[in-house]
């Protein structure tokens, strides 16, 4: 075989072979929507990986996990079962919280981050999902976070996140805000402000099960009372009592 025969092999072979990893799983959706009773709620990043971490918010693994708690506290109160990927400080593999989600019979799953961009300027709300069946669940979330004053809609987005595309039931991944923003970071660096996430979060997963009288919150909307752009101080790695 020539050398240059031999080069357009390779070429080839490689090509084929960077497609087969880029290329989206195909998994078969159990479309749970509207029957599940239990939620899988994945606090994102933790151990070693922090996430987003800028100045104006502490470390995105620490407010993450602390948002995804209150939502298990109140999807307990609300009679749903709850599965938590991660409880603690603790690195988990995306693949195993993928394990996680999947193990769960009549489920849906609801990962918690918090933004990052080299913008300063941007903030608001992102809603991610992967399957049609995640669509509608995916919508409803945005559209509770949305209305707390002052926010920003970035709106909902098909994402081919390996926790959504890999999901056997549905799955949406939910950006709390951007940590890199003045607004948004120090909001995420209140107790109330993270009470208050939990609460849209939960307002709109109860609903998707239950319809809308299924929720009634329970925390105060403080951020009316806040002015723009403050908000208590956190230290980077802890968070303020309730």
């Amino acid at each position: 075989m020539s050398r240059l025969i031999l080069s357009g092999f390779c070429l080839g072979l490689l090509i084929a072979l960077a497609g087969c990893a880029t290329a989206p799983s195909t998994v078969n959706v159990k479309d749970t929507s509207k029957s599940f009773t239990t939620v899988v709620i994945d606090a994102g990043h933790g151990g070693r990986d922090n996430g987003a971490y800028r100045r104006y918010g502490p470390p995105e693994k620490v407010i993450a996990l602390d948002v995804a708690k209150r939502v298990e506290r109140k999807l307990h109160e609300a009679d749903l079962r709850t599965v938590m990927t991660r409880s603690d400080d603790v690195f988990i593999p995306l693949d195993e919280r993928v394990e996680i989600e999947n193990r769960q019979n009549n489920a849906v799953f609801v990962s918690i981050h918090f933004n990052d961009a080299r913008r300063s300027g941007i903030k608001g709300f992102e809603t991610y999902y992967h399957s049609p069946e995640s669509a509608e669940l995916a919508r409803r979330i945005q559209s509770k976070l949305v209305t707390i004053p002052r926010s920003a809609n970035r709106g909902v987005h098909v994402a081919n996140f390996r926790v959504l595309r890999k999901a056997t039931q549905p799955a949406v991944l939910v950006e709390c805000g951007f940590l890199s923003n003045r607004s948004d970071g120090r909001q995420a660096r209140d107790a109330d402000y993270r009470e208050l996430l939990a609460d849209k979060i939960v307002e709109a997963v109860v609903e998707q099960r239950h319809g809308t009288a299924g929720y009634r919150p329970a925390s105060r909307t403080v951020l009316e009372a806040l002015p723009p752009n403050e908000g208590p101080g956190l230290a980077p790695s802890t968070l303020r009592g309730d």
